[in-house]
């Protein structure tokens, strides 16, 4: 099964200012977050961010943040207790006006809005709000993809750990490069070329 761009939300955990200095190659993780936000941007993805006790460890980096929709504040390890879900599946919007006045022919249908059911998803600290965030997702039957080269932790044996249970739960891990050819599919789509020099 590969992935489809028209069918994908990129999140992107908890980046922030305070806790990247301390995490295992800090600047590959942050560089390869940019990277995925940029190519969601680029192939209409929508990308959405958390930031984990904000007043604690700061904003999300400043690189990352314009390239979110929103940003989630939230208390909880994973983002899914603090609304993250409802972002991903916004509820259907209510009809306009008194419907049950005019008859059924005149009504306007609810407004149906398509449901991206698969959640590409990277961050810090990969074995605490990305596993916990990405397990939870799974829950809400969301297919999710972790970006493992987009993700880290203090240190290799936590992150690594963090991969190896969200492998065994039924997540796939895939890399920043496998995202962007996957949402490509073909080096004749428009933005190739855009993509290409984002990898280089």
């Amino acid at each position: 099964m590969l992935l489809d761009a028209d069918d994908c939300q990129l999140v992107l955990v908890d980046y922030q200012a305070r806790l990247m200095p301390a995490i295992h190659e800090a600047s590959l993780v942050l560089q390869n977050a940019m990277r995925l936000g940029r190519l969601a941007q680029l192939m209409d993805v929508p990308v959405w961010g958390t930031e984990e006790n904000p007043q604690g460890l700061g904003q999300i980096a400043g690189d990352v943040r314009p390239l979110c929709r929103k940003i989630l504040a939230k208390m909880h390890f994973s983002a899914c207790a603090e609304g993250l879900v409802e972002l991903l599946r916004p509820a259907v919007k209510p009809q306009g006006g008194n419907a049950r006045s005019l008859p059924k022919h005149l009504q306007k249908p609810a407004e149906v809005l398509k449901q991206r059911n698969s959640v590409v998803i990277a961050g810090c600290e990969a074995h605490v709000c990305l596993l916990q965030t990405a397990l939870d997702l799974q829950e809400e039957e969301f297919e999710v993809w972790v970006v493992t080269d987009a993700c880290g932790s203090r240190t290799e044996r936590n992150r690594d750990a963090a991969f190896d249970r969200l492998a065994g739960a039924g997540c796939e891990l895939v890399t920043t490069e496998m995202v962007a050819f996957e949402w490509l599919r073909t080096a004749e789509d428009p933005a190739f070329s855009q993509v290409l020099s984002l990898i280089k």
